[in-house]
């Protein structure tokens, strides 16, 4: 069932956890177009398979994933099929979290950034390391925050942390996640993926039916929150066909601050 993934690794555990590796670590992870398709679908293939009662995410070496590839990012600015492509993607990397069945458990042991920090962040169960860069930088690329951010920041931070951190587009570290309520655990990096696995097994070898409707139960607020979500992604996707996302590019690319046409 996994044979076919390219930038996925998989490595069955013990009582039936699955580790799933994000594997790009030359580019700290970095999502292009065949990673973000292949995040977005693992979820339809962890809860068909009948062997897995839990998944674990990582990334390799010292990055989750750091975002979206720039590549990735220009060939989407102002293409109309790849951005409806996108925003259909988008929402299937959502809601396919949101809807596995099965626990999932993020062992966010470096940068989380764009798809990244969706999966970091909408996982059950997400343990950081205190060192960790999570963030939100949508409107420093000159797009809305869209992707996973208005249907789980407001909930785990509150109102006032998301505005601030996805109106600036500030990072955070993993141990100010925690303080915040956004991440069940900060620990030192080392730790942090042998406390996945140990809170994987406990999930593993508890009552499967109990912990699998108490997710579906807890999801039902994320659920409610779909038409804001919905909005967010469409509203990203149009600002990709605009000329800020342009100069944001060229502003990363040239490592300097972007003069967005919006703001001239």
């Amino acid at each position: 069932m996994f044979e076919d993934y390219q930038q996925l690794l998989f490595d069955r555990r013990e009582n039936g956890v699955l580790l799933i590796t994000i594997n790009n670590p030359e580019k700290y992870n970095a999502t292009d177009e065949v990673l973000h398709g292949e995040l977005a679908r693992v979820w339809r293939d962890v809860a068909a398979d009948p062997s897995v009662r839990v998944a674990v995410v990582t990334g390799a070496g010292r990055a989750f994933s750091a975002g979206g590839d720039l590549g990735m990012v220009e060939r989407m600015a102002g293409d109309h099929e790849r951005v409806s492509h996108m925003l259909k993607e988008m929402s299937e990397l959502v809601y396919n979290i949101i809807d596995c069945e099965k626990p999932i458990v993020s062992a966010i042991n470096g940068v989380a950034v764009g798809a990244g920090v969706v999966v970091a962040l909408l996982a059950d169960i997400a343990i950081a390391a205190q060192d960790a860069k999570l963030g939100d930088g949508h409107v420093k690329l000159g797009v809305s925050a869209g992707d996973h951010a208005a249907i789980i920041w407001p909930l785990l931070a509150g109102m006032a942390k998301a505005r601030y951190y996805l109106l600036t587009g500030e990072m955070l570290t993993g141990a100010e996640a925690e303080r915040l309520g956004m991440v069940a655990k900060a620990l030192p990096r080392e730790e942090v993926l042998d406390e996945a696995l140990r809170v994987a097994d406990v999930l593993a070898t508890g009552s499967q039916q109990a912990i699998r409707l108490t997710k579906k139960s807890l999801n039902h607020w994320l659920r409610t929150a779909g038409p804001t979500f919905d909005a967010s992604a469409a509203y990203e996707m149009l600002c990709f066909l605009g000329p800020d996302v342009v100069e944001g590019v060229a502003a990363l690319r040239e490592k300097r601050a972007p003069v967005f046409p919006s703001a001239t």
